[in-house]
């Protein structure tokens, strides 16, 4: 694997030399560890491979001190590993202990710092990753008496660097007035909309249309419909709609113009970003099945690669020519479409095994039904119950004194899997007790009571 993307600063102590050499090395064990698809990850695995990169983490603080300085390679390099670290504690279902949330806070950072770029966002996006920080908040303070200070200090380091450009987004939303907050959410839902149209195999013509079509009702209610009679302090923010609605008309206006059309300098790098896109989204769409956390980290680098390479914010050719404003925006959706996936994806990990997934998502799909049956009015008969009384029996039978196994191990995530099992049981008993109830009256059928007695 080449370094992780961004230009690489020379060392300036030559003591950092042996740890990067070593991180080099600890990282080149992690990415076969993912490669091997042959078995499923244990914490043993790679828990050695993360005390000796904390170890570096404290003979490199040891150098440095508190001085903290541009990053150079050590500092890449030492991201990769604890991104890889990270993501293998997702991948064994350990999501709430403190190094499993390092992968979570480099994609908050980067999708911040992409909002603080388009200047247009809303405030349900903000109100997400305020949610997930305050959760790792969480995570980290509790990993306080069982992971290295070095670690903890990172970390904290990391979500503050978050919060930061978060408070500069809040504040400058909290411009808009609760009259206009409305419209400005549904400018933001079109633009993204017409954005996701514009990279879809077949152009949708129509949709785009539609999509005009409610961007004019809106900048005529600005000027002579409902909105034009708010008062100046409900007008709080008007510039900011007014701004946002023009750019939402021409960018309808370039894409029915263009139709998905990208420039051939750059037909390369869009095909790339679809396809990462697109693999993203399938794997959103069957994570419980599908998903291997492990597997986001080369997505990730791939974006990365792809964001760094920018000049002053803008996608260039090999000749150094900027592209146009139609291919420009059009390559940034799908870079921050695809870190959002990777936001999503890491946020939704199951505190699981992966060894426990297919028994985990059987269990939950049991339990969706179980609670649809209840809500529908229950069931007439136990004999209704039998084909989930059946699933829960091969299930339980899985277990070896309690505990599921794979193998001679015994995988992360048994408390998870053993109270969904435990919830579907009690869910079954609050069907079944009215059926009970209802089979134990004696039956009288219709035609007995025709039947004269003698």
């Amino acid at each position: 694997m080449t370094d992780s993307p961004m230009i690489q600063v020379p060392l300036d102590d030559p003591r950092e030399q042996p740890i990067l050499d070593k991180l080099y090395e600890l990282r080149s064990s992690l990415l076969l560890l993912k490669q091997d698809h042959s078995t499923y990850i244990k914490s043993q695995d790679f828990l050695p491979l993360y005390d000796a990169v904390v170890e570096q983490v404290h003979l490199l603080n040891q150098i440095r001190g508190e001085k903290r300085e541009k990053p150079n390679r050590v500092d890449r390099v030492l991201d990769d590993c604890f991104q890889l670290i990270s993501l293998f504690f997702l991948r064994v279902g350990r999501i709430y202990e403190a190094p499993s949330v390092y992968a979570a806070t480099s994609t908050i950072k980067r999708l911040l710092d992409h909002l603080v770029e388009a200047t247009f966002y809303s405030a349900k996006d903000l109100e997400s990753i305020g949610h997930t920080l305050d959760r790792i908040d969480k995570i980290v303070e509790r990993g306080k008496d069982s992971y290295s200070p070095d670690v903890l200090k990172l970390l904290e380091a990391r979500v503050q660097a978050c919060r930061a450009v978060l408070s500069q987004l809040h504040n400058e939303i909290a411009k808009l007035s609760p009259q206009l907050a409305p419209v400005h959410e549904k400018l933001i839902s079109i633009l993204r909309c017409i954005a996701a149209a514009n990279t879809r195999q077949q152009f949708p013509t129509a949709e785009v249309k539609d999509f005009q079509n409610q961007l004019r009702e809106v900048e005529a209610s600005l000027k002579e419909g409902d909105l034009s009679k708010l008062s100046a302090e409900e007008k709080k923010g008007i510039e900011w709609v007014e701004t946002l609605l023009s750019r939402c008309l021409l960018a309808a206006e370039k894409i029915l113009e263009r139709k998905g059309r990208i420039c051939e300098a750059f037909q390369a790098r869009y095909a790339k970003l679809v396809n990462i896109r697109n693999q993203l989204e399938k794997l959103s769409l069957l994570k419980a099945w599908a998903l291997r956390e492990t597997d986001l980290f080369s997505y990730q680098r791939e974006l990365d690669k792809e964001d760094e390479a920018r000049v002053n914010g803008e996608f260039v050719d090999e000749n150094g020519k900027p592209a146009e404003m139609y291919t420009q925006r059009t390559l940034l959706y799908l870079l921050r479409r695809s870190y959002a996936y990777i936001y999503s994806l890491i946020i939704s990990s199951e505190p699981v095994s992966e060894a426990l997934l297919p028994i985990y998502n059987q269990l939950q799909t049991l339990r969706k039904c179980l609670v649809e049956v209840k809500q529908s009015g229950g069931v007439s008969s136990p004999r209704e119950l039998y084909p989930y009384t059946m699933k829960l029996t091969s299930i339980e039978n899985m277990r070896v004194d309690g505990k599921f196994m794979v193998g001679e191990d015994i995988p992360e995530g048994q408390g998870t899997v053993n109270d969904l099992l435990a919830e579907c049981y009690e869910l079954m008993q609050d069907l079944r007790v009215p059926t009970e109830g209802d089979s134990s009256r004696p039956a009288t059928s219709s035609t007995d009571s025709r039947v004269p007695a003698r």
